[in-house]
């Protein structure tokens, strides 16, 4: 008898976020599901691992359901570590990481902690996905999301994925009827314009709050903002590899 497919769920708005709970309910149909997620938010957090203080995994039930699950005071890199080093028998066929609440297109990618947590396991050499719904709400409906999961899942289960790659899709925020499909693109140019609201306390010391705008400044339709204001899931893969290839040669220069 063949045997189910090994499935790792984490994401990084907590172990109770209706995000990752929709997610499980689809894992469920296609394997066998193991849980590792922080215990509470850890958004923004990127690919930070914790060195300075102790860890802690605590087996959980948060509702029905045959998955296995665990929460950790850790951020979702180290959930994916100690899952892989500390829980699971073996490697995962698959890693899925999200549903996060809110937007992970164009220069988010790059601070998110559910995207994070699928290049740690892109790096690990197992086929990651990291999913985001346009919608920051904590009662966001996940349903539409759940068919686009479904699909993708599915595929790179059977296609599996190039070694050192994972795919960061963002899910628009639309019934789903309204959705054209999905588009495969690269990461826009884009940016945050922080500005920080300075703010002094009782005591009298200084406090800062951060704000700020997201600007596109790409023009491109082939980008993942492009897509998803368009009405389209957008699909980019990404990896770990961050060297500017293109620009090795002309820094041969400083070779001696």
């Amino acid at each position: 008898m063949k045997r189910k497919p090994l499935i790792l769920v984490t994401n990084d708005d907590g172990i109770t976020a209706p995000g990752i709970r929709a997610l499980i309910e689809v894992m469920n149909e296609l394997g066998e599901v193991v849980v590792v997620a922080p215990d509470s938010p850890q958004s923004g957090m990127g690919h930070a691992v914790t060195v300075n203080s102790t860890l802690y995994l605590d087996e959980v039930k948060i509702d029905d359901g045959p998955q296995k699950e665990y929460k950790s005071n850790g951020t979702p890199v180290d959930c994916v570590k100690m899952a892989i080093s500390e829980i699971l028998e073996h490697k995962p066929d698959l890693i899925v990481s999200g549903i996060n609440h809110g937007s992970n297109a164009a220069i988010n990618v790059v601070y998110s902690g559910t995207m994070s947590a699928a290049v740690e396991g892109s790096i690990q050499g197992i086929p990651s996905i990291g999913f985001s719904l346009m919608d920051y709400r904590w009662d966001a409906d996940f349903e539409p999301a759940k068919h686009f999961v479904r699909l993708i899942a599915k595929d790179v289960l059977q296609n599996h994925l190039p070694k050192g790659v994972a795919l960061n899709v963002n899910i628009p925020k639309l019934p789903l009827k309204e959705i054209k499909g999905i588009k495969v693109g690269r990461q826009a140019k884009s940016n945050w314009e922080e500005e920080y609201d300075r703010r002094v306390n009782p005591h009298g010391r200084t406090y800062y709050w951060l704000t700020g705008k997201f600007v596109n400044y790409d023009s491109g339709t082939d980008t993942d903002l492009f897509a998803l204001d368009n009405k389209y899931v957008s699909v980019v893969p990404v990896q770990h590899d961050l060297t500017a290839h293109n620009f090795i040669k002309e820094f041969k220069r400083l070779e001696k």
